[in-house]
């Protein structure tokens, strides 16, 4: 692509200005206004400071080795020493018949040097319980993250990590046995298993006697009883089918689903290896890791302030009081196994941010129990925010029940329904239905992925299904709008650019060229920073240019070479915005 040539050469020109300087920061990005060039770079003011020189010296003297004539108009230095680079019309058009031809799509793909091992821990629902609406925005962000670093080329690893193990177990087995009814189980597995566990949970409570026999199933559990870990894997296999059919509907998959309980074999000689080196010790009974004193108080996870003010202890407990172990335990299990086995260079947990204390306590204490292990990976929690309904509190049904995943999908696919009966009556009812599967759960992937993760958002039917804004809808509809007139134009593209050149000519055409060049930027960004948001925000502005475009300048009644330009464009436009769909998980139908 253009930028990384330009970087290319740039690098080039510093280095021969300042052998002895790294270029790993030397970087060319889009202008972040139009009126400046289509690129800029700022690296050389950074490079200045750390030698005490003059920027704009600088800047002069590396322009004077920086040859890009082929591609840029004159290079500009702005200020302190800002680069702008304004690309030439035919440089433009070189790289729009490159990707017409099929030889790129705007990005690309990892080399031996830059390919990562990347695992992502996404989803992770609990065995045993209806997955519902605080489930989609992990599963939804970590699946976008996965389909993004495969595009570019990565090894991408996704594990599902359930919760099939725990106390809750000891509860539901005491239903089972005693309250359970069958044809209910058989009817709806999940929902039976919802109330049996409720109403347990409830009468222990209410009778310490209920909840020692929990207890006491539990450890029977634990301890390898057959007829609990019968029971147990029951309850597994039932779960394991409400997943699956909530993952088929959202297009999500996963290499591994290595639950709670895969690692329990090896959290008893976890502790004594933590405790043999120093690194745990007893503390009421339990087991704990403690602040080692050497991070400032303010930046030590197992350090918090009390009301007082003053820094006392937050330990990582890895086994409690009654020998048992707890998440922290199998959390760093989990870590040891992924390394281990995976030799992952990166770690991602995409987890809700009020789990922001325990990833930072689990990373510094997997970085002291194994340093050299975690000088080669990058632990990264990708944490987001709630998703509220309008009175600003987290989303709930009109009882105030919590929202239950699969009828949120029913509801998105019912409602745009309505809407494609509506506008297309034309259609069959099962072409309706089927194009109103990809609106609608498009729509619930889209609005949750548009705004920053780590922001909260109101969720609105309304908006997410609106036509116009920057919605999936929208978006969707602009694929189809170019994708008919490539259709329509009957044109081989291949066959046409073998025998001449793309000719930009309008400013219309010259906007939307120069919006598909950044593609790639706007996958690595959403890569590196977990950011799908960015990636969408890039997709909406392409549709929007577009329809600007499609409106300015008249594609098949246009004569030679404006023709086959514009056809390239519409069809770049369509297989860019039908791929970044793809990347958030998101169809993109041939007809709405």
């Amino acid at each position: 692509m253009l930028h990384l040539t330009l970087e290319s050469r740039l690098r080039a020109a510093v280095t021969v200005v300042l052998p002895d300087a790294s270029t790993a920061n030397v970087l060319v990005r889009p202008a972040a206004d139009a009126k400046f060039g289509d690129y800029q770079s700022n690296a050389l003011m950074t490079l200045a400071k750390e030698r005490k020189v003059n920027p704009r010296q600088l800047a002069t003297d590396v322009v004077a080795q920086l040859d890009v004539s082929d591609i840029c108009e004159k290079v500009e230095i702005a200020g302190p020493g800002f680069l702008n680079f304004r690309l030439k019309p035919e440089a433009l058009a070189g790289v729009l018949a490159a990707a017409a031809r099929g030889e790129h799509l705007f990005f690309a793909r990892a080399t031996a040097e830059t390919l990562r091992t990347v695992v992502i821990d996404f989803s992770s629902p609990n065995v045993a319980k209806p997955m519902h609406v605080g489930h989609i925005r992990s599963t939804i962000l970590g699946d976008s993250l996965a389909r993004t670093l495969r595009l570019l080329g990565h090894r991408v690893i996704t594990d599902n990590h359930i919760g099939d193990w725990g106390t809750q177990f000891g509860m539901l087995l005491i239903g089972w046995k005693t309250l359970m009814d069958r044809a209910a189980l058989d009817r709806d597995p999940i929902a039976e298993l919802e109330r049996i566990y409720k109403a347990v949970n409830a009468a222990c409570k209410e009778t310490p006697a209920t909840l020692e026999s929990a207890r006491a199933e539990l450890v029977k559990l634990q301890s390898g009883g057959a007829e609990n870990l019968a029971i147990w894997h029951e309850m597994i296999r039932l779960s394991q089918v409400q997943f699956d059919a909530i993952y088929g509907r959202l297009g999500v998959k996963f290499d591994h689903t290595l639950g709670e309980s895969f690692y329990n074999p090896w959290l008893k000689t976890l502790v004594e290896e933590l405790v043999a080196k120093g690194l745990a010790r007893e503390s009421e009974g339990a087991i704990a890791v403690f602040s080692d004193g050497t991070l400032p108080p303010k930046t030590d996870p197992l350090r918090v302030q009390n009301r007082e003010g003053e820094w006392v202890d937050d330990p990582l407990l890895i086994q409690k009081s009654d020998g048992a172990s707890n998440y922290a335990t199998t959390d760093l299990a989990t870590l040891d196994y992924r390394l281990k086995e995976w030799q992952a260079t990166e770690i991602v947990y995409v987890v809700g941010a009020p789990q922001q204390p325990h990833f930072n306590k689990l990373f510094r204490v997997f970085r002291r129990w194994q340093p050299e292990a975690a000088a080669k990976v990058k632990l990264l929690h990708a944490w987001f925010g709630s998703i509220l309904g309008d009175d600003g509190k987290p989303f709930k049904t009109r009882s105030g029940d919590t929202v239950k995943l699969a009828d949120l999908l029913d509801e998105a696919e019912e409602r745009a329904f309505k809407v494609v009966a509506e506008k297309r009556p034309d259609l069959d009812a099962a072409s309706q239905k089927e194009i109103a599967r990809k609106v609608g759960l498009g729509a619930v992937k889209y609005q949750d992925l548009l705004s920053n993760r780590q922001s909260d958002y109101v969720f609105s039917w309304d908006k997410m299904l609106a036509l116009t804004g920057n919605t999936a809808v929208y978006v969707q509809y602009q694929f189809t709008r170019a994708n008919k007139v490539v259709r329509d134009s009957g044109m081989d593209q291949q066959a046409s650019l073998a025998d001449g050149q793309l000719v930009l000519g309008d400013p219309a055409e010259f906007t939307l060229a120069k919006h598909l060049l950044n593609f790639g930027l706007t996958l690595e960004a959403a890569a590196d920073d977990c950011r799908p948001n960015f990636l969408v925000n890039y997709l909406y502005e392409l549709a929007t240019l577009y329809s600007r475009f499609y409106d300015q300048c008249p594609v098949l009644k246009a004569a030679e070479p404006a023709r086959t330009t514009r056809v390239v464009l519409c069809d770049l436009t369509a297989r860019v915005l039908r791929q970044g769909l793809d990347c958030l998980g998101i169809e993109a139908p041939e007809v709405m």
